[in-house]
């Protein structure tokens, strides 16, 4: 179906994602967590599940430190094939069981149309790489789980490419979708990426969808993390994403850019100031952790 149209787009076809077709915000409930709402929502948690100790201890200090939906990947995709990859099916069992043991919902990347229903079955919310912002047949395959899907903005894509690319999701009956920037590749060395913060008010402006920030990815450097997150909350985000690891130093991928726990439990408190400050709130877990 196709009933917008986009003033921004000269070929005048019409998008699911845009706010002209839906004018009021798309609100997503994952296990009670309202995403898109007034309140802002932390999810956090280790860039990878790399062992059973290391997730469940993470688990619970994010939890602790005020996070409401705990990240983690089981499969990942690496610059080199011969950095780790993950622990697949063994890391979904291990998030599965930190979901028991806080009470937080969980979200993981799937990277393969052939993995999308294995994914599906433990996650409750489906992640898109930045990598596979393009990729249409993993994006359809999304579009026909009936899960919440967090889509990360490509490196080099546009914010019409982006959208477009969500529209490949909508458009087969799944409009739980997330938008995610994550940074963007520029001329700039000093970051790991450049976070598109004028991305957050212009897709609000677009789109009905919710959108939240990484500014993790965005920036590699755990210094630098909050003071994007806090400007992300500022500049309109529904929540931001961030990476946290009980020892950094010994992570198995991007410890450089992962908070220590006491980090991310004053970060919360921050963003915290921040959206009260812009008129809106965070959530507070109100269920204890096993």
């Amino acid at each position: 179906m196709k009933v917008y149209k986009d003033n921004n787009q000269s070929n005048g076809e019409s998008y699911l994602v845009s706010r002209q077709t839906k004018p009021d915000d798309t609100v997503i409930n994952v296990n009670g967590i309202k995403i898109g709402g007034k309140e802002i929502v932390i999810i956090a948690g280790p860039c990878a599940v790399e062992s059973r100790k290391q997730l469940l201890e993470t688990a619970k200090v994010v939890y602790s430190g005020g996070a409401n939906i705990l990240r983690g990947g089981a499969f990942k995709p690496r610059t080199s094939p011969y950095s780790f990859q993950g622990l697949g099916e063994e890391g979904l069992k291990y998030l599965s069981e930190a979901r028991n043991e806080t009470g937080l919902p969980i979200v993981t990347e799937v990277m393969d149309t052939r993995k999308m229903e294995l994914v599906c079955k433990y996650t409750d919310i489906i992640q898109i790489g930045s990598r596979s912002m393009h990729n249409f047949p993993l994006l359809k395959e999304a579009g026909k789980c009936n899960k919440p899907v967090l889509f990360k903005r490509g490196l080099m894509g546009t914010i019409d490419e982006y959208l477009l690319a969500a529209e490949y999701i909508l458009n087969e009956g799944n409009n739980q979708v997330i938008l995610c920037e994550r940074g963007i590749r520029t001329f700039e060395t000093s970051t790991r990426n450049t976070l598109d913060l004028s991305a957050i008010p212009i897709l609000k402006r677009r789109t009905h969808l919710p959108v939240i920030v990484d500014p993790s990815h965005a920036t590699g450097h755990n210094w630098i993390v909050p003071a994007m997150a806090k400007a992300a909350i500022a500049a309109g985000a529904d929540g931001i994403m961030i990476e946290v690891h009980h020892k950094p130093l010994d992570a198995l991928s991007d410890g450089p850019q992962s908070l220590y726990p006491d980090n991310f439990a004053q970060l919360v408190k921050d963003v915290e100031k921040i959206a009260i400050a812009v008129g809106r709130s965070i959530y507070h877990n109100i269920q204890s952790p096993a």
